[in-house]
């Protein structure tokens, strides 16, 4: 796989689950749906692989060991959370409280649709991000994007979805704030969690956020990865709701009511 023409790679991955059995007790499907993109310039990639090095030699984890931020201990996920908040990347995080969404059934028709649509938020900002740190004679402007790969996805459907998009944001670009210069779709592939650093710490970033959201059988979340992750989130003008952080659904004032743990992400 070569990324010599692009400016960015961009490698995403996800936590939670895209069902929507929900039960009382906490248990069945995820109420959160997250998924997370790191964004790093190409001359930077090779700083997450030496990331992952110094993350387990301090873990005590053999070299090839991979990485999964949810398998790890609390004490464990801090200094690798810590050490991610010090590389030169940006993350965009999209949020999906799957209690609140008002016609569950049209995302339980068709297979992946929850993650097809949450990408596209994803990708909408991905590509503002690279559009706006672009420099000059540092590649073509456009990123590589890398998605950890689920083995029953196609990913074709993805690039197609893309492809949708692109055409939807030249057709009518007030509602598709898509920049197809920078995601373009044959610029997208799959690859085993374990292969790649970045997808490495994909994962962590998404987990972290997750379980700054995610409450457990105790009603209790866990928002302490969030202050490490806070310099490494984008923004536009300051501002990183919308950018750096999506939730959806948008009714924000309802989501506080019925699920307060979305205030953890206050202040960053």
């Amino acid at each position: 796989m070569s990324f010599m023409e692009s400016s960015f790679v961009t490698y995403i991955d996800e936590s939670g689950d895209e069902g929507f059995t929900f039960r009382d007790d906490g248990s069945g499907s995820s109420r959160w749906f997250v998924i997370s993109a790191v964004v790093i310039r190409q001359s930077d990639d090779c700083q997450m692989v030496s990331c992952l090095k110094e993350v387990r030699r301090l873990l005590g984890k053999p070299p090839k060991f991979s990485l999964h931020f949810a398998d790890l201990k609390h004490e464990q996920r801090i200094p690798y959370i810590r050490r991610i908040g010090q590389l030169p990347l940006r993350s965009v995080t999209v949020l999906v409280y799957k209690p609140m969404i008002l016609e569950p059934e049209k995302f339980q028709s068709s297979k992946y649709l929850l993650y097809r649509y949450a990408t596209r938020m994803l990708l909408e900002r991905v590509s503002w991000l690279c559009r706006d740190h672009r420099k000059t004679g540092e590649g073509d402007g456009s990123t590589e994007i890398v998605f950890s790969n689920r083995s029953n996805m196609s990913y074709e459907e993805i690039r197609n979805y893309l492809r949708l998009l692109a055409k939807q944001a030249q057709d009518n670009p007030l509602q598709v704030q898509f920049d197809n210069m920078v995601v373009d779709p044959e610029r997208i592939c799959s690859v085993e969690h374990s292969k790649l650093a970045g997808l490495q710490i994909a994962d962590a970033v998404a987990g972290g956020i997750h379980f700054a959201v995610k409450r457990n059988r105790y009603g209790e979340a866990e928002p302490a990865y969030l202050p490490h992750l806070k310099k490494t989130l984008y923004r536009h003008k300051g501002e990183v709701f919308g950018y750096g952080l999506k939730v959806w659904p948008e009714d924000v004032e309802n989501i506080k009511t019925k699920a307060p743990e979305v205030l953890n992400l206050e202040g960053l």
